[in-house]
């Protein structure tokens, strides 16, 4: 395309498109992103990255790998490492160690690498990272401790894999020199730099985060401007030490007592989404597919070597006195796929390394781009099979995620708990979600909606949502959201009883199906009403001797049945004007008021 403004919007329109698809056939983005780059790159030619960026193609790769990172690093909450089990720990510390020494050796002898890029390409295929995982777990399945394992592992190798890959990619350009001497000066001076200004960066913005020095509305802008200006002035000071710098700053804020990054993390993760799309499409355009096509056999070595040989070992060592049989470590090591930040930082660290003339470094993003090909699209068909071969699969999901925390709402999760029905309670009102963990229920604060949630909650066991806030303006979002990732008749809502009356809470008629929460009238108002009246919640079991039209006689007008559990535990939700049969050996859980409620 000769217009440089027609090329960027049809790159934007692009991306989008992707992730859209990606996201209607669960499947992990970066794989459609990939294969319309090199459509529209290579095979067609109507694209051509390094034409219409010319001299900036490389400050804005740089500037969007530093926002990638930053926001990687950004999810590194040392807690959440000692707080997922030692598998998660010892995957993101001897695994990553046993990953790079296979992937380096494999490199070097296979491909005939030199050994500094060897090491560089073995840094960079440790990373697996959630925007590959979390779509292929939710689509596998497996048991709830290996679903958790693989999700947390992801989350937290980003950012280690990829400090990993620039201190090796530091230590090369800084080998430039002739004299090892003056290579280990620099290197120490470019470490030294960029660990100072990140850890000096970090805990400044976190003073002013924690103070409130920064107005809310211009915090995540603030942060940001800020971060992007650490990355420029280290890389200033020290060559190519920024990289370095943002990822330290990340780490920081992300482990600051009392300051809360959830809000700039949900607005980094949004413009990491249009980095990451725009960015893929450009890079995978720049692709040589006679590049990819003359790898020849060692690449098949090194793919072997990766998938065979590296992750089975790395699983195999970082087991060791964690008590997982062999069943759920063989799920383990079979998904393992490669994402975003290999392919962003290979991509870089390329153009980088060409520009300073270092021989051989074209050959990096073909290998890995092959990796992450192979990995994503060979484990998305394969891992469902081999989890029912293992016997991993967890039972079909039989829990509720409850938007919305208001006391009703808690009092029924704390039922479903003592059912032994699995719930999780979101609400972006931190009160009731502080509540909500008072009474030992799992609970998400913030948007359930949201891509940090998607890598943080625990959906693996949640069958059905249950859309009972008082936000007239999310819910529909919530709903639309997790009907596209669940599927239809998995989310209900609460009726407001004013769509029809008040143009101002109109809402589609679609959303308005899904309205049909227990009964005709029960409202958000009329539930938390019954509670202030004393209403409670329980759970009766239905008998041959007690059967469910004794129970309606028993309790009349004064009972509303909301969920109902059958013999087999799966629950049905009681929904107006849809009968549901309830039989002996049911157990139904009903809110009921008292006797002298006031009408």
């Amino acid at each position: 395309m000769s217009d440089p403004l027609l090329s960027l919007v049809s790159v934007g329109l692009l991306s989008i498109a992707c992730q859209y698809l990606a996201y209607k056939i669960r499947l992990p983005a970066i794989l459609p992103l990939l294969i319309v780059g090199i459509i529209v790159g290579p095979v067609l030619g109507v694209l051509n990255a390094d034409d219409l960026f010319g001299d900036l193609l490389f400050p804005v790769v740089s500037l969007s790998v530093a926002i990638i990172l930053f926001e990687g690093s950004l999810t590194l909450k040392f807690s959440d490492i000692r707080g997922h089990g030692n598998m998660v720990r010892n995957l993101c510390s001897i695994g990553v160690v046993v990953t790079w020494a296979v992937a380096t050796i494999a490199a070097r002898y296979a491909m005939d690498f030199p050994w500094q890029l060897a090491f560089l390409f073995g840094a960079i295929v440790t990373v697996t990272g959630p925007t590959v995982i979390v779509p292929m777990i939710r689509t596998v399945r497996p048991q709830t401790n290996v679903a958790n394992i693989l999700r947390w592992e992801g989350i937290v190798i980003d950012p280690i894999g990829a400090l990993l890959a620039v201190l090796v990619y530091e230590y090369i350009v800084a080998s430039q020199a002739e004299a090892i001497t003056h290579t280990m000066i620099t290197f120490g001076k470019t470490i030294g730099m960029g660990i100072c200004l990140g850890l000096a960066g970090g805990y400044l913005l976190g003073i002013c985060l924690r103070k409130s020095w920064i107005p809310h509305y211009l915090q995540n802008t603030a942060v940001l401007t800020l971060m992007l200006g650490v990355f420029a002035a280290s890389n200033y000071v020290a060559h190519e030490s920024g990289l370095l710098a943002v990822t330290i700053l990340g780490m920081v804020l992300a482990n600051m007592k009392n300051v809360d990054v959830e809000d700039i993390l949900e607005f980094k993760e949004t413009l990491s989404v249009l980095l990451i799309s725009g960015l893929f499409i450009l890079l995978a355009s720049r692709l040589q597919l006679d590049a990819v096509t003359n790898l020849g056999a060692g690449a098949l070595i090194v793919l072997v070597a990766i998938m065979f040989v590296a992750r089975p070992l790395s699983v195999a060592i970082s087991s060791i006195g964690t008590g997982l049989n062999w069943r759920e470590l063989a799920l383990i090591s079979w998904i393992a796929p490669r994402g975003i930040v290999a392919a962003a930082v290979s991509a870089l660290f390329s153009l980088k390394l060409e520009e300073i003339g270092y021989e051989g470094a074209g050959i990096v993003v073909p290998i890995v781009f092959l990796v992450i090909i192979t990995t994503v699209v060979l484990q998305s068909l394969t891992a469902k099979p081999v989890a029912q071969l293992l016997k991993m699969r967890a039972p079909p999901p039989n829990g509720f995620l409850i938007f919305g925390g208001s006391k009703f709402n808690r009092m029924l999760a704390k039922e479903m708990q003592n059912q032994k029905i699995p719930v999780v309670i979101a609400d972006t009102n931190w009160d009731a979600i502080k509540e909500t963990r008072m009474q030992e229920t799992p609970a998400y604060f913030g948007n359930p909606a949201s891509d940090h949630a998607a890598r943080h909650m625990e959906m693996s066991r949640i069958g059905t949502v249950l859309i009972m806030s008082p936000y007239k303006q999310l819910n529909p979002l919530i709903s639309y959201h997790f009907e596209y990732t669940m599927g239809k008749d998995k989310v209900w809502g609460l009726t407001n009883n004013e769509q029809a009356t008040r143009p101002s809470h109109q809402v589609g008629k679609h959303y308005a199906k899904r309205m049909a929460l227990f009964d005709e009238g029960v409202t958000y108002g009329y539930l938390a009403s019954s509670v202030s009246h004393g209403a409670t919640v329980k759970t009766t079991r239905i008998t041959e001797e007690f059967s469910y039209e004794d129970y309606l006689e028993t309790y009349g007008g004064r009972v509303t049945p909301l969920i109902a559990i059958d013999k087999s535990n799966r629950t049905h939700v009681v929904l107006f004007g849809k009968d549901l049969k309830i039989e002996a050996g049911w157990r139904l859980v009903s809110m009921v008021r008292p006797e002298d409620e006031p009408v």
